[in-house]
């Protein structure tokens, strides 16, 4: 298996532009990804986001840079890096969410790079691929459900 980039393509029945904010700001993240999502959706802008919520005595929490805010088509940010370091292309992983039209919908198309480029020995590598690739089979469809809550009161 090559463990090298993870992509995934998901239909969401909402405009470019609705789904653009759900994945670009705080305020939607927090209701299908993260507990917590802290930053300004603006290209170097730096902040976090944590799995874990206030029952949970110990949160995981993650730096984030924004790379990318070029609305309604594309967002990318850089995750899982050293908080005392700057995220490089080899000390974090990017993940880009590109958005086109398609019909009177969105094709979201995820894209997570650099696991190789970490360094990580094998095992390591292996262990944080899968739980990346659990863990965004288990969000965009959540992604999925939130647009269509936001969309019906909207």
């Amino acid at each position: 298996m090559e463990y090298g980039s993870i992509e995934r393509e998901i239909r969401v029945d909402a405009t470019p532009e609705v789904v653009y904010e759900v994945v670009s700001r705080p305020e939607h993240l927090r209701q299908w990804w993260p507990d917590e999502a802290e930053f300004q959706p603006v290209p170097g802008a730096t902040g976090v986001i944590s799995f874990g919520d206030n029952a949970t005595p110990d949160p995981h929490v993650e730096p984030l840079t924004v790379v990318e805010a070029d609305p309604p088509r594309r967002f990318s940010f850089r995750w899982v890096y050293d908080a005392a370091s700057a995220a490089t292309p080899t000390n974090s992983l990017l993940v880009t969410f590109d958005l086109v039209p398609s019909g009177a919908g969105t094709l979201l198309r995820l894209t997570e790079t650099g696991f190789r480029e970490r360094g990580w020995e094998a095992a390591v590598l292996e262990e944080h691929y899968r739980d990346h690739v659990n863990g965004w089979d288990h969000f965009l469809p959540r992604l999925v459900t939130y647009v269509a809550r936001l969309v019906a009161i909207s």
